[in-house]
């Protein structure tokens, strides 16, 4: 009896032991998801100007190769998309070093631009009044005539209406004198016009806004540019100075022209590094591309409406030769000068343009806000040819949108009828 026992607990045990493997075996219900939808893909606003963008593309190659340029690049930019980036050539001639987007240029003149960047930003942010004058960061400034000389106000200098005659001291500039000792000499400068009437071109007047944000800001201009401007937009193969520039590997050097497109190659130099809110700011195409991002984007978070105000309000006529927009043909109806930038009317659109040229380098720059697109070249062998490509892309543009409104026009005539 107790052996059939043994053998019932034995026989139940395993059953049990079963019974429990089977149930672990069972499936667990199938959990469907449901569907998704599908996702649409982000629209691309290049895709508006494909037709002339293609065009431009081929009249840039075209141009560019048949200049002879030893090293060149090229960005478009709408509505804050890069729309093309282009680099030829190399660096230097005679070796095989290409030029590409992180390629450091000088920007010479167009540094004028970047600075009046900066200042739209430091006048938005309440730290540097464009309507703040001279003498109450400087006390000691001085100027041919107490009057000017109180007179004189930021907004002054960085539109080239300070009254001076144009040019001033530009030769000590070229034999490297500091600003400081430069600015001690500009009360023996004949004055044209009170502050603010008349325009005069100048670098070292410009560039008096260095020593302006240093004292206010206690900050270099080298870091106040990295911090407003340089980090913000992305701009990160820029920097200001010569050191900066020579030791940089990725750097593009000057060349001159020995004859019949043929170039050899220059000594680095440090021209007009020493006023370097008007010359003294280096970048490559992919800097350029991200200023014109932010620039050409209307719902920019670096840059606010009022900054835009600042920097692109014109500020006084500027009379220039025919010559210095020759390539841009007949289609120029007035030339004004803002914060840094020349506001130029072409063939009813307003542009904000600046060029610049230092020895071996030629840099330049336009943004047509209505529009919403902007390019900008760099060289570093100038050819009279490059200067072309500017207002091709504009007339190509310009040409696109009239025949787009016109197709516009003509549909809804018809709709009408």
């Amino acid at each position: 009896m107790r052996k059939k026992s043994y053998y019932f607990i034995v026989i139940l045990g395993v059953l049990l032991l079963i019974a429990f493997k089977m149930q672990s075996f069972k499936s667990e219900p199938i959990q469907v998801e449901p569907p998704v939808a599908p996702v649409a893909p982000r629209y691309n606003p290049v895709t508006e100007i494909q037709a002339p963008l293609t065009r431009f593309d081929s009249l840039l190659d075209a141009n560019v190769n048949t200049s002879g340029v030893v090293g060149a690049a090229a960005v478009v930019v709408y509505k804050g998309q890069i729309a093309l980036l282009k680099c030829y050539g190399v660096r230097k001639a005679g070796t095989k070093e290409p030029v590409d987007r992180n390629t450091v240029f000088r920007l010479a003149s167009v540094s004028k631009s970047i600075t009046g960047v900066l200042a739209g930003i430091l006048d938005d942010e309440h730290v540097v009044d464009l309507d703040s004058r001279v003498v109450d960061y400087i006390p000691e400034f001085a100027l041919k005539d107490q009057k000017s000389t109180n007179e004189l106000r930021i907004r002054h200098l960085l539109s080239h209406t300070s009254g001076l005659i144009p040019h001033a001291y530009d030769l000590m500039v070229e034999d490297h004198v500091p600003l400081e000792k430069i600015m001690d000499r500009l009360k023996e400068v004949d004055i044209t016009a009170p502050p603010g009437q008349l325009y005069g071109y100048q670098n070292v007047v410009y560039s008096i806004y260095d020593p302006v944000t240093r004292i206010k800001t206690k900050k270099s201009y080298d870091a106040l540019m990295q911090e407003k401007v340089f980090q913000p937009f992305g701009m990160t193969d820029a920097s200001i100075g010569f050191e900066d520039f020579k030791n940089n590997p990725n750097k593009a050097y000057p060349h001159y022209n020995r004859g019949h497109n043929r170039f050899s190659p220059m000594r680095l130099n440090d021209r007009y590094y020493n006023t370097a809110p008007a010359a003294g700011v280096n970048a490559s195409i992919s800097d350029l591309g991200h200023l014109l991002v932010q620039l050409t984007d209307p719902d920019s978070k670096v840059l606010s409406k009022h900054a835009r105000e600042s920097i692109f309000t014109p500020q006084v006529k500027s009379p220039l030769r025919r010559t210095y927009f020759r390539s841009w043909g007949r289609g120029i109806q007035s030339k004004q000068y803002s914060i840094g930038w020349r506001i130029v009317d072409y063939k009813g659109r307003r542009i904000a343009y600046h060029g610049g040229y230092v020895l071996g380098y030629k840099a330049e720059i336009a943004y047509c806000e209505e529009d919403d697109f902007g390019i900008a070249f760099l060289c570093n062998s100038p050819m009279s040819e490059t200067a072309k490509n500017i207002p091709a892309f504009l007339n190509i543009m310009f040409e696109e949108q009239d025949r787009l409104a016109e197709n516009k026009a003509a549909n809804a005539a018809a709709d009408k009828s």
